[in-house]
């Protein structure tokens, strides 16, 4: 129900394609990646965001990590009810999906 949810959302910003992998999907618009989900559980699931820059001012990544070598932060958000993606999280969904990520 919340992956349904957070597609559907992510779809009233543009069409948006998954990828199935080992451990994640990835959710893509064009050659661009938007967003993974790493973890689907009966009550969450946990999106990361993959931006170009830090985005501390924020009340839902609770995650921000660096990794060394790469020019990607990803930005951790763990989605527990539909009424967590708020104008928040919608403004950083639109962010994803316009492209200030590494592409496929």
């Amino acid at each position: 129900m919340l992956f349904d949810h957070f597609i559907a959302e992510l779809q009233k910003i543009g069409p948006v394609e998954m990828y199935p992998h080992k451990t994640m999907i990835s959710i893509c618009h064009g050659r661009q990646r938007v967003a993974y989900i790493t973890q689907a559980g009966k009550r969450f699931i946990h999106v990361v965001f993959a931006f170009k820059q830090r985005y501390d001012d924020n009340l839902c990544f609770q995650r921000i990590q660096e990794v060394d070598g790469r020019n990607v932060i990803y930005h951790h958000f763990r989605m527990l009810n539909k009424d967590d993606i708020n104008e928040e999280v919608r403004k950083f969904m639109r962010i994803a999906y316009g492209g200030q990520h590494r592409p496929l």
